[in-house]
Order: structure tokens, then sequence, then C-alpha cells
């Protein structure tokens, strides 16, 4: 009995994407199917960055499709492919990065700058090219989280490059002034500040730009919102009622100014004893879940309150690359997959695929 394409086809959409829930041929990852004889190889492009999902997703494909009878030698090609996705209406895609995924809370104190910076340093190691752009003026806490310290450099005395670390590139008014200088600025200073922050960086060829907002849904988060070209936005709450209130004004906030909304993370979810292990739900549980119903958004995940993800982020080296196996990062990087995941679904950015239209007078 000989090998068919359309054999191989209906063996591949058998196998599910855990990440996408999808099998490889609805979700259109499966291509270049070849026969040679009775051997069969292909490829599965991934539109999210999945560098520990790769063997994973392979080997599904190639038990699906040696249970075809007499078929020979398998050879899958499974990588990722990040496009660029379509922004709110009438803002122009920034050069050298793909997507820009806004990272938001509607007030302090929730740990949004550490899912910040975790889920950056989550999307980089699973293989993406990731930046973080600390928005938050009043309040940088991005150098220190990432360990970075210095000014940053400039070639042309225009731009500046990005200040890396842990294989991200990194921009913050922290670099530029001293720590405990207070910015005493208002509002339109702090916006034409973060735009000179954001487009006047020279970044490098990002798939994911990072945004860590600033707190609240005032005039400089709105100015953000309208200005800055942004893929999706992340919702960072804890359990108790007032900071699902305040989360709730921030998904309204980018509702209104045509930013999808990927989902919302439950950080400090519970608390986690460091001497006997046991879990308690000191600020109440379930809130973010409920608030993802109320709206329609995805729950991406839970954090637990633990000392280390402290002490990790305070000594410059964030919980996804003090341990990279742990149960915490893992969750991140679970977080960050879905996150990605709901990128890829949106639409894709097309201007690039349209001539540029030139008019002359003779």
């Amino acid at each position: 009995m000989s090998i068919t394409i359309e054999a191989v086809k209906a063996a591949l959409a058998g196998v599910i994407d855990p990440n996408t829930g999808k099998d490889l041929v609805a979700g259109k990852s499966a291509k270049n199917i070849q026969l040679d004889g009775v051997n069969v190889s292909f490829d599965v492009e991934l539109d999210y960055p999945a560098k520990s999902q790769l063997g994973l997703i392979g080997a599904a494909a190639v038990a699906a499709i040696r249970g075809l009878p007499g078929v020979g030698q398998v050879s899958p090609n499974v990588y990722s492919k990040i496009q660029s996705h379509a922004v709110q209406r009438g803002v122009k895609l920034l050069a050298n990065v793909k997507n820009i995924i806004a990272v938001a809370s509607g007030k302090g104190g929730v740990g949004k700058s550490t899912t910040a910076v975790n889920l950056a340093l989550a999307l980089a190691a699973e293989g993406a090219q990731v930046g973080i752009l600390d928005a938050d003026i009043y309040g940088p806490s991005q150098p220190m989280m990432m360990g970075i310290s210095g000014r940053p450099q400039t070639k042309d005395g225009k731009s500046m490059e990005p200040m890396e670390n842990h294989g991200l590139q990194v921009s913050s008014i922290g670099f530029m002034v001293d720590p405990d200088e207070p910015m005493v600025w208002r509002g339109p200073i702090v916006t034409q500040a973060l735009q000179q922050l954001l487009e006047q960086t020279n970044w490098r060829d990002l798939d994911y730009l990072i945004v860590d907002m600033p707190p609240g849904t005032g005039d400089i988060q709105l100015t953000l919102s309208q200005k800055v070209p942004v893929t999706g936005a992340v919702i960072v709450t804890t359990p108790q009622d007032i900071a699902l209130l305040d989360a709730r004004k921030g998904l309204k906030m980018f509702e209104k100014v045509g930013i999808p909304i990927l989902g919302i993370v439950e950080n400090m979810s519970t608390h986690i004893c460091s001497n006997c292990g046991h879990a308690e739900a000191i600020f109440g549980e379930g809130g973010g879940a409920k608030m993802c119903g109320e709206y329609g958004v995805d729950f991406l995940g839970a954090l637990p309150l633990t000392m280390s993800i402290r002490q990790q982020t305070d000594s410059g080296t964030p919980t996804v690359v003090a341990e990279p196996d742990g149960q915490v990062a893992q969750i991140y990087k679970q977080i960050a997959r879905k996150v990605a995941v709901k990128v890829a679904e949106k639409a894709r950015d097309m201007s690039s695929k349209f001539p540029t239209i030139v008019i002359k007078n003779d």
C-alpha cells in the first residue's frame, strides 16, 4: 500500500498542538509535506515561540505518521516563525519591532513590573527576540530588576543603543537619572520622554517588545495607548476586591482605545510558607478568574506569593533566569506561551504588503 499526502495530512490532523488546542492541519501549522517513496518529510511552523515544545510536538507528529501502514523514514522540521500583527487603527508599527505587548495594572503594588520582566524573559527562553521598555517614568524599576547599571551609548548622537542583560534589550529612564533623583515632571513632558525612549532606542529585530506600563489609568496611560502601536495588553491584578476594582478600569481603558486584552494574570494568588510549604489564599481566591468570566477574556495564570520571587527580582536575576527549571518559572513560561498564542491569533499586519504611492507634480 503506497503512502499518500492525503493520508499524511489525515494523520497530522489527529495531532493537537497543546498550546493552541488546534490540530496541526486546522491550525495551518503542517506545511511542505513531501514523499520520497515510503519516506515522509514535513514542516511544522508554529507562529509563537515554543523552544521547549518543539520536541514534544515533533514527536507526536512522527508517532501519528508512523501509524500509517508501510511508512518508512519520517523526517519532521519543527520551528517557530513570529509575524507582525495589527495594532490600533491609525498608529504605525515601530521599525524593527514586530509586536508590542503592554503589561498594565489599574493600581500599583500588584507585582506588575515583576510579571513584565519575567514574561519578557520567558518569551526569550522560548526562543524569541525580546526587549523590555520601562514606561514608568516616575518609578523606573527595570534597571534594578534586570541587574543593569550605567548609561546607554549613542553612535550618532541622536539615538541610543539598548542596554542588555539576560538576553533582553532594555530601555528605561532609570539609566539616565540618578536612582535617588525624583522625576518632578508634568504629564506632557512624561509622555514626550516616553515616546523618545520608545522611538529613539535602536531596537534590533524584536519579535516582542514588552512595555512595563505605569500604574493607573490617567492621562499618561491614555496618551500612550493612543500613540504607541500596541498589539495587545496583559492586565496584572491580585485576588482582593480593591485590586480587581482598579484592574477593571485598566481593562476598560484599553477597550476604549481599541487595544485587545490578551488576558489577565493573577499575582500573589496564594502564599506559600517558606518553612512548611502550606499554601493559603491570604488575599482571597478566584478573583482573577471571575473577572475573566465577566469580561470574556482569558485567564493566563496565577502566581504564588513567595519570598524567592521578590529576592530574585531585587537581586537583578528574576525567577525565570534564577531558577529556569523551577515551578514558578514554568508558570511564567506557560503564561508567556499563552500570550504569544493570543498575539498570533490576531490579524496580521499587512502594511508591508501594500505599495508606497508617491504623487509627483510634473
